[in-house]
């Protein structure tokens, strides 16, 4: 299915501006990043508000702590590999730790970034920040729904991250799709599976679904933007009309979504679940599209996961 192609960092930049607009308190720092993360469009509208920090990560989320205490309310940009490992101690003790009201940016998130390879490929940071006590985290799907996570950052008090990407993705979404924090929501009814997905792999979950749908199987897609505070209810009620369920998200199988995702599953309603992510391994250098063939994240993957999980019910019952 041929979708619009749109940057989600685009999305980060864009409404970075119309919070700038809309309210003085707001302030953007970043770690020398500032064109391949595009809060450079901020501080070209707002140059006394926004804050190069240079290649000091460390620094940078301790500045924008002590903004927040003063009562800004300062957005973090960098790469995600880069905010959750070089600072995560910062994080942890500077800011989860006191609740602060720091928002964090993590671009290049996912094999999908390309070229800059392996040192620059987030792939990891879901778990490193989903486990720290007041952090909140998401994952959102395309441009638009970037744009409105944000926004809705902005109103939420306390840290909250937020992945996006380096290339353009599929567009699945509209200006008029509902989103709120927490909530996942259906983009795809069905009654056989649920695929459960994050980012990216939204469009390939549905492209995916397409696909079963021609060979009989009716694939129900669950977008799951937030990975927390993670929507337990929308897991439950999906699980417990398909019995069995198969994750995908452009990351680690560890830790990541597709992990919340079980932990939620295996304390309520245990039922089959296969796994479509990067596979204990870094990434490389490559075209964007490549790479997540060779890593196995594409349509094809979550197609043959989802034939396997439904044997594994039918075998079950």
């Amino acid at each position: 299915m041929e979708r619009e192609m749109m940057l989600t960092r685009q999305g980060w930049a864009d409404a970075l501006k119309e919070l700038g607009r809309q309210d003085p308190r707001v302030v953007v720092l970043d770690a020398d990043l500032a064109k391949s993360t595009l809060t450079c469009q901020f501080k070209d509208e707002f140059p006394d508000r926004f804050f190069d920090m240079g290649i000091a990560e460390q620094n940078m989320i301790n500045v924008a702590g002590g903004m927040s205490l003063t009562g800004l309310i300062p957005f973090v940009s960098t790469y995600g590999v880069f905010v959750s490992g070089r600072a995560w101690e910062q994080i942890r003790t500077s800011i989860c730790y006191g609740q602060l009201n720091v928002k964090f940016g993590g671009a290049h998130g996912g094999i999908s970034v390309g070229p800059d390879g392996a040192t620059h490929q987030a792939l990891e940071e879901i778990t490193i920040m989903r486990v720290l006590p007041n952090m909140k985290v998401i994952v959102p799907a395309d441009y638009y729904e970037t744009y409105k996570a944000v926004m809705a950052m902005k109103e939420m008090e306390g840290p909250v991250y937020i992945r996006f990407g380096r290339e353009k993705v599929p567009t699945v979404t509209t200006k008029d799709t509902p989103f709120e924090i927490g909530k996942a929501y259906s983009v795809r009814e069905g009654t056989d599976v649920s695929i459960i997905a994050c980012g990216v792999m939204v469009a390939e979950a549905l492209d995916a679904a397409e696909f079963l749908q021609s060979k009989g199987v009716s694939a129900e897609v669950i977008n799951m933007h937030t990975i927390k505070p993670l929507d337990q209810e929308t897991i439950l009620k999906s699980a417990q009309k398909t019995g069995c369920v198969v994750t995908a998200e452009e990351h680690q199988k560890a830790g990541g979504m597709g992990s919340a995702v079980m932990e939620v599953l295996a304390q309520n309603y245990p039922v089959p679940v296969e796994m479509v992510g990067i596979d204990d391994t870094f990434g490389e250098s490559g075209n964007p599209s490549e790479l997540m063939e060779k890593y196995g994240i594409t349509s094809k993957e979550i197609i043959e996961q989802a034939l396997k999980v439904i044997i594994r019910k039918q075998n079950k019952n």
